[in-house]
């Protein structure tokens, strides 16, 4: 038997921990739901509770379009014991954390969980466990004596083990990033597009900077707000074969003529940045989705702000498409290059889709 209350706590709360142990279903609108729907509240007098789709169904509802409790992935069913295993993550993050051991404190197999982890968080346990140790060292390293003393503290066993992941995790070394950038050097460049002034920014590594502006002067002004330790200076001529195979990329892209973006970017992220991310540069070119379909796409229905955060603070504009997240009600929503802009790159992508189909 269901306890009535605590299952409208959980309703009330959004809480994901309790997918699969109930659903509820709303008499007014005729549809059930999961435990973290992210649609609007309903009163308790209309909800009802049931243990299983078949009974939720056998009472003439229908599944909610919105958070579609009969399309459950295998990692959504237990995402409330993911999450618990990555705050567990987190707290020990300096410890040697196995696998298997974690596996028992969510109370899955090896193999289920592995799955089921990388279903609800984007990431492995294991690049997990390193993404959060690499975001304790960003603040150890301004606090330690020395590099070696900061790697040791946030759990690493080896500085060899840091330097293989900088260039995915920090964009730059440890001891860069603990001088604040000091000794990159980033080359820029800014040309006209169909959309305005651009500037790209790049080291030797890929993109790191890619905004629209009014002037040259205000987006190198930006660039080095952006990097304000790093050595900064415009490309030279004739600049190097990566630099102008990546310009030459997005000018393509701008005009229609290459859709699919893939260029490497050298920039620093969370773990919840780079999922969103990620997950930004599978949305189909031509096609957009709303914050909360981001949200639930990476596992995490309730963390539409988040994920509206993640979409504000990205640097490089076009090759993690942010342009393609719209608010839930179909409106635009924000951009930090303009809403004329963002209209103007979905209407572009579209009509060059369009042209494709015929």
């Amino acid at each position: 038997m269901l306890n009535q209350e605590q299952c409208w706590r959980a309703v009330q709360q959004r809480d994901d921990s309790q997918i699969g142990h109930f659903y509820f279903g709303v008499l007014t609108t005729g549809v059930y739901c999961r435990p973290g729907c992210a649609a609007r509240l309903p009163l308790r007098k209309n909800v009802r509770f049931f243990e299983t789709l078949t009974a939720a169904e056998g009472s003439g509802l229908r599944p909610c379009l919105r958070c579609r409790p009969n399309t459950v992935a295998e990692g959504d069913l237990y995402a409330g014991r993911i999450q618990k295993i990555c705050r567990y993550i987190e707290r020990h993050s300096e410890d040697v954390l196995k696998l298997d051991e974690l596996a028992n404190l969510a109370k899955l197999s090896p193999f289920h969980f592995q799955r089921s982890f990388k279903s609800v968080v984007g990431l492995t346990p294991k690049q997990f466990l390193e993404a959060t140790r690499l975001k304790k060292l960003k603040h150890s390293l301004r606090a330690s004596k020395n590099v070696t003393d900061a790697v040791y503290e946030v759990g690493f066993g080896s500085s060899s083990r840091v330097y293989q992941r900088a260039d995915t995790r920090l964009g730059m070394t440890p001891n860069q990033y603990r001088q604040g950038g000091k000794g990159i050097t980033i080359s820029y460049a800014s040309f006209e597009t169909p959309i305005g002034l651009a500037m790209i920014g790049a080291t030797d590594r890929g993109l790191c900077f890619l905004q629209f502006g009014v002037t040259t002067e205000e987006l190198l002004q930006s660039l080095r707000n952006e990097y304000f330790q790093a050595d900064i200076e415009p490309t030279s001529a004739p600049c190097s074969p990566d630099f102008r195979r990546w310009a030459d990329t997005l000018s393509q892209h701008l005009a229609g003529d290459h859709p699919h973006l893939d260029l490497p970017v050298d920039i620093r992220a969370t773990a919840f940045q780079m999922r969103v991310w990620r997950y930004l540069q599978g949305i189909p070119y031509g096609e957009v989705q709303s914050y909360g379909e981001v949200a639930a796409g990476i596992g995490q229905p309730t963390a539409i702000r988040a994920v509206a955060r993640s979409c504000a603070s990205n640097v490089v504009a076009l090759v993690i498409p942010c342009h393609r997240v719209i608010r839930n009600n179909g409106e635009l929503g924000g951009y930090r290059w303009g809403l004329d802009r963002k209209r103007s790159l979905i209407d572009r992508e579209r009509s060059v889709k369009a042209k494709v189909r015929r």
